[in-house]
């Protein structure tokens, strides 16, 4: 049995991406003809369609013709005029297969035509050929996407008969197709204020105590009146601002909320997060009150929604407790989202909104990634460099100094560099702990931080097998040892640089790299001095 209409797009909506279908692929909305581009068609049509005749026997060709200002996308689709819900009817051939390109809606082959790339273009023509068991009216309807947000439904175009059949009556469609999926939206006349936070209200704010009106605080906050909840979120982005409710602190199965700066206008819209994807932007809005303000780089919006929301698939309850998310990014003209490009601020527990107010602050770098990094760091720029400027330049001066019964400069390096191979394996760990597995968002980073976990356990196992002073491969050890040694201090150095840049250590960009620099520069450095020191203390 064939799906209604609605229920069909509501399936395909929760699917799409967000993207939309910028090749064409169209097959999912064959029913609907609405594009899953998360807000409503737009109500007067500016494309028409024409035809080069108005009735048709089985078998006859007719010229389809769409045109208007310039558009991106496109669906066309004959139907029964007198039954537009139902099925396509009849098959198109191409007439230019470089903008066109013919899809398969239902059991009717090339029943439909849709665009080839995002290419503006101003008009379209293809041929509908009828087929034997036509319906006695055949209407032409198109779907026309001029930009991503902006586009018409089933534009109706002109019905043709078949010879002496009646014209239908009443006139079907006389618009293009709407669904109000929106409340009105006002404009915020002024920045949020942050004076009830913790009393009256439940806040996040990142700097923790900011002032919501300054262009570097990043705001969210709550408000319960009587069954709903009034929201405001603000913060320095010309993009898009989005917050959402998880069970846990990974993204995936979330309750979404996005304020998204289309030519400077905002458009406020649930949606629903699915794992490290683009949000999935609902088609039917559950917000009330709606407003926005764009001013001085700051981007605030506040809507109320019900705290309960049955009717709502992916809206969470919010008398519960989640983690709390906020994040922002950019946004193309046109609408579309890019990955926000730092870590999301994320609350260190479960939160109820609707219960105690309180007034929090949150983290971009989880606590495990920041012992990570300074772990790495002690290790491979302290206790390894120390180590090897011990062993490699305090022999001769420590020479007749003993502890333990060794002599001293090998005890402390030794020491040195077991306190690496120690840092390095708790270090190596903990990435693992905190993302449950293999991260597929860090690059580089891992691949070479394994391999360097793997050399510096293979450094001190192959000392273990050291030659005696004078054995004949006592010189093949030393210089197999060194050169273990000097490649994984370059991968270490090289793999710190590359996990410097990733989004979950929120370090100050590019402050970061010239502090590494500098310390990889004075290593270096002091390496070069004190070469120069040994071969002057040699020639004399």
């Amino acid at each position: 049995m064939e799906l209604p209409g609605f229920a069909v797009w509501m399936f395909v909506c929760l699917y799409a991406s967000v993207f939309g279908y910028p090749n064409g692929k169209v097959r999912e909305a064959c029913s609907s003809m609405v594009p899953c581009h998360g807000s409503s068609p737009q109500l007067s049509p500016e494309h028409t369609i024409t035809v080069n005749g108005t009735e048709f026997k089985p078998g006859d060709s007719i010229e389809v013709h769409l045109s208007g200002p310039d558009f991106e996308g496109f669906f066309i689709q004959a139907r029964d005029a007198e039954h537009l819900d139902s099925p396509a009817v009849g098959s198109f051939v191409l007439a230019d297969r470089r903008r066109s390109q013919l899809l398969t809606c239902g059991r009717t082959k090339n029943s439909a035509v849709s665009h080839t790339s995002k290419v503006k273009k101003k008009d379209i023509e293809v041929y509908w050929v009828a087929p034997g068991d036509a319906p006695k009216h055949v209407q032409f309807l198109a779907t026309v996407v001029k930009k991503y947000r902006i586009f018409w439904v089933k534009i109706p175009g002109p019905i043709v008969s078949q010879p002496d059949v009646l014209s239908p009556t009443p006139p079907l469609h006389a618009t293009s197709e709407a669904m109000p999926t929106s409340h009105p939206v006002s404009y915020i006349s002024k920045p949020f204020s942050a004076s009830g936070c913790g009393i009256t209200k439940f806040c996040i704010r990142n700097p923790t105590k900011c002032d919501p009106g300054s262009a570097s605080c990043f705001f969210l906050s709550f408000q319960q009146e009587e069954n709903s909840v009034f929201i405001e979120m603000s913060g320095p982005s010309e993009g898009y601002l989005a917050f959402a409710f998880s069970h846990d602190q990974w993204m995936g199965g979330d309750d979404a909320y996005l304020c998204i700066n289309e030519d400077r206008r905002i458009h406020v819209s649930t949606a629903h997060l699915r794992e490290r994807s683009h949000p999935l932007l609902d088609s039917e809005n559950a917000l009330e009150d709606v407003s926005w303000r764009l001013a001085d780089g700051v981007l605030q919006c506040s809507f109320r929604r019900s705290i309960r929301l049955p009717t709502y698939k992916g809206r969470f309850n919010l008398d519960a407790s989640y983690y709390i998310f906020l994040a922002d990014g950019e946004a193309s003209e046109g609408g579309l989202l890019y990955k926000h490009h730092r870590q999301p601020l994320v609350t260190d527990g479960l939160y109820n909104v609707t219960g105690l107010p309180q007034d929090i602050g949150g983290s971009r770098a989880p606590r495990l990634i920041k012992a990570h990094g300074a772990l790495m760091f002690v290790a491979w720029i302290t206790t390894v460099s120390i180590g090897v400027i011990v062993a490699r330049f305090f022999k001769p001066v420590w020479s007749h100094s003993f502890l333990l019964g060794k002599e001293l400069w090998f005890q402390v390096h030794r020491m040195l560099m077991l306190s690496t191979v120690m840092l390095t394996s708790i270090s190596f760990v903990l990435p693992f702990v905190y993302r449950g597995g293999w991260s597929q968002q860090a690059g580089f980073h891992p691949y070479l931080g394994c391999a360097v976990m793997a050399l510096t356990i293979f450094q001190p196992l192959m000392a273990g097998f050291r030659p005696s002073r004078h054995a004949p491969r006592r010189q093949l050890f030393n210089w197999f040892h060194w050169s273990t040694g000097t490649t994984v201090r370059i991968l270490a150095v090289v793999t710190m640089f590359l996990g410097m840049d990733l989004p979950a250590l929120d370090l100050p960009d590019p402050w970061d790299t010239y502090a590494m620099i500098g310390f990889v520069a004075w290593h270096v450095g002091t390496d070069v001095l004190l070469e120069i020191h040994s071969y002057w203390l040699v020639r004399k």
